[in-house]
């Protein structure tokens, strides 16, 4: 495996995962993938507050193991789910992590985002967790994963990392897809914009299997119906508003109401910050301007209305940011779950065939 990442990190030349269709096609039946009928066995990397468990979670499915380093979002994520994630991936060979059909990693993105400095794979401790993600896919080998990351990451170093990826998903023998799509379109009061990456094992496979991503649709879903109105606790300085909000006449920051028929800003993990470029602000309380509420923030994100935060406000505005938008992950996992009932369905009749 390492040998073969320092091969790839090595190249130049860019690929997409149509080229590599079509250059390494290395499916088999050889090895029927051992889903039960009964439970669809998840592994969930980077699990942050848990925004892709909620998404995938179904009758049919069952979390084994769980990882997220940061202890704020492990006490939010025991609080909501009952299991204590794993602390460093890096602390557990990878032939110690459980089978699992469903890989999921919402890698972190910092390293890759416009926001932050995008260094990339030189990132001293976030830069590399991808190739975490890719020695358990080599040791595991799920029949397939999601992953989710910034628009930057396909940009980033003129796009060698993101050849990088697809390079090394490719060598382990899996079939990539990739899609950008903006949480605005999934019925979502926020423009929020993600690459996915989903990867089929061709082991398992024996043809190239037919996903398509969802790709959502113009909505009426705005913020104004989300807005609390005499919320205590969340307000901004008359000063600090005058001082550095209001500092010029630009338009910004984005300021809404209940009248506010728009989506708002890309909620980000700083937002706690009080940011004019970034931040969306409410036009209410006893300033007359503050934050979003913790209501507001579930709500531009998908969570439920249920969700307990069980930790400190700004820590709140940190987990809100780095999460998922959970109706995106909701339909990307229907269109999973569908392959993999479709090829359960397929291994049924081969087995029944064989035995006549």
């Amino acid at each position: 495996m390492n040998n073969q990442i320092s091969l790839i990190k090595s190249t130049t030349k860019s690929y997409i995962p149509e080229l590599l269709e079509r250059i390494n096609i290395t499916y088999s039946r050889n090895n029927y993938h051992k889903v039960t009928q009964h439970k669809i066995k998840i592994l969930d990397l980077f699990a942050g507050i848990g925004g892709m468990r909620i998404g995938f979670s179904r009758s049919h499915s069952q979390f084994v193991f769980t990882s997220e380093w940061d202890k704020y979002a492990q006490k939010t994520y025991q609080f909501n789910f009952g299991d204590k994630p794993f602390g460093d991936i890096n602390k557990i060979h990878p032939q110690d992590i459980p089978d699992h059909d469903i890989l999921l990693g919402g890698f972190p993105c910092q390293p890759f985002s416009t926001i932050g400095k995008r260094e990339g794979f030189r990132h001293e401790s976030q830069g590399n967790l991808f190739y975490n993600i890719a020695q358990i896919l080599e040791a595991k080998k799920p029949f397939c994963f999601l992953l989710e990351n910034v628009p930057g990451l396909v940009t980033h170093d003129k796009g060698q990392t993101f050849n990088i990826i697809l390079k090394t998903l490719d060598s382990l023998n899996y079939d990539v897809r990739y899609s950008i799509l903006d949480a605005a379109l999934f019925n979502l009061p926020q423009v929020r914009e993600r690459i996915y990456m989903v990867g089929f094992c061709r082991n398992y496979l024996k043809e190239r299997v037919n996903f398509t991503f969802p790709t959502g649709k113009k909505n009426n879903v705005f913020i104004d119906q989300f807005i609390e109105t005499n919320k205590q606790g969340y307000s901004i300085s008359k000063h600090l508003q005058k001082t550095y909000l209001f500092k010029k006449n630009d338009g910004r920051p984005q300021i809404v109401n209940q009248n506010s028929k728009v989506k708002v800003k890309t909620f980000v993990s700083t937002y706690h910050k009080i940011q004019r470029l970034t931040g969306t602000f409410v036009r209410d309380g006893e300033t007359g301007l503050r934050l979003l509420s913790e209501n507001e923030c579930k709500a531009i994100m998908g969570f439920p209305k249920d969700f307990q935060f069980p930790v400190s406000r700004t820590q709140m505005y940190r987990q809100i940011g780095n999460s998922v938008a959970i109706p995106v992950i909701h339909q990307i996992a229907e269109k999973i779950y569908n392959i993999i009932h479709y090829e359960l369905s397929l291994n049924s009749k081969n087995i029944v065939n064989s035995l006549q």
